[in-house]
């Protein structure tokens, strides 16, 4: 007799395992899930790391991030080692100074580390005052000079500001705009998503027509067009309320026709019908049978359109239509690189670029392992 072979895949043995777990909800499996995605649980532990860092904002920056010192400035250079070569503990940070020998294609003197005026580093140390959620007075840091004196581990920009510090600050205005718009979005495509489909009919004919209609308008032009709308002398909270409307107007519609595909597929299942059959209302099934059904959905698109709307505010910012002074953002901070021959000269101020990547990964790795940690099937 011949010998099948029935040893289960890879597969089926997830499954398998998922099935021995049927005790626990839903919340506890999806985790348990998203625990085997090492993409998954990088991206979640460098969002986790953002949030923190926006929320803290003011205590994670070394300096404060309006002073201005003498106009670009390289990199510091942090060693373990003094100009003998010996360990050195506290570590040490290193200015770079302007030596007598000239570059011999730019004719420029040669930068060199300052060795004979060492900085000793140090954790928890006393900087720039500031207030802590706006009422808290402080004047910790969590890293920085022991001596209180500047340091600028990424450099400064034209006016001599530290860029590490403002790229720190300037998190906390770009991560409030993508949550707040996807917040108003999710609110918005959710919501119309779910009547649109569930009704059906002439409601959702006409209702799907306007969705189109913002779908068809070219976004970037319009962006660009409704934000120069704005009076130059206008405050910069209004300025960026405006910019946050904008962006919520025409970013919900994508939503709306994603859930109401789901709602539409979803209202054709039997507990639906059931509960339709008992006199349920609207509202109740809507809400209680099919939007807990949706929401795995919803969360992916989430993790999902949050590094776009980043990336949308740091190209408007860069063109000047997001963030005005003195609020500071990543996009704001890139205007310094319009310059080809800026960016030659000084590539440190190039740093935003790095923070708005780590936020777009994090984002997509964190969704990525949602959407498989939700998926049933």
């Amino acid at each position: 007799m011949l010998a099948l072979d029935t040893a289960p895949t890879s597969t089926q043995e997830e499954t398998v395992k998922d099935g021995l777990h049927g005790n626990e909800n839903y919340l506890a499996l999806v985790w348990r899930r998203l625990k085997r995605s090492w993409t998954g649980m990088m991206g979640l532990v460098l969002v986790a790391l953002l949030i923190v860092m926006a929320i803290f904002a003011d205590f994670f920056a070394p300096m404060d991030p309006k002073a201005t010192h003498v106009g670009f400035a390289p990199p510091q250079i942090i060693s373990f080692r003094d100009k003998d070569g010996n360990l050195a503990f506290p570590p040490r940070v290193y200015a770079l100074a302007e030596s007598e020998e000239l570059d011999p294609v730019t004719f420029q003197p040669i930068l060199g580390v300052d060795y004979d005026n060492p900085r000793n580093l140090g954790f928890f140390v006393e900087g720039a005052k500031y207030r802590l959620f706006g009422l808290i007075p402080a004047d910790r840091h969590f890293f920085g000079t022991i001596d209180g004196e500047p340091v600028h581990f990424l450099g400064t920009d034209k006016f001599g500001r530290d860029v590490l510090s403002r790229a720190i600050i300037g998190s906390r205005i770009s991560l409030m705009i993508a949550l707040i718009v996807v917040g108003i979005v999710t609110l918005i495509g959710t919501t119309v998503g779910l009547v649109s489909g569930y009704f059906g009919g002439t409601f959702d004919v006409w209702l799907q027509r306007f969705v189109e209609l913002v779908l068809a308008f070219p976004q970037l032009p319009l962006y660009l067009a409704l934000t120069s709308l704005i009076p130059i002398t206008a405050p910069t909270n209004v300025f960026l309320g405006f910019v946050i409307i904008v962006m919520s107007a025409l970013g919900w519609a994508q939503m709306s026709r994603e859930v109401r595909g789901k709602t539409m597929a979803l209202a054709r299942i039997e507990y639906v019908r059931a509960a339709i059959a008992v006199g349920a209302s609207d509202r109740r099934i809507i809400f209680q049978h099919i939007l807990p059904n949706v929401m795995s959905h919803v969360i992916v698109a989430v993790t999902l359109h949050i590094p776009s709307v980043v990336l949308l505010e740091s190209f408007l910012g860069f063109l000047g239509f997001a963030v005005k002074p003195p609020l500071i953002s990543w996009g704001l901070m890139l205007q310094d690189t319009a310059n080809y021959s800026v960016i030659g000269s000084y590539p440190w101020i190039l740093a935003p670029v790095f923070f708005v990547l780590v936020t777009v990964f994090a984002f997509n790795a964190l969704g990525d392992g949602l959407r498989d940690a939700v998926d049933p099937y």
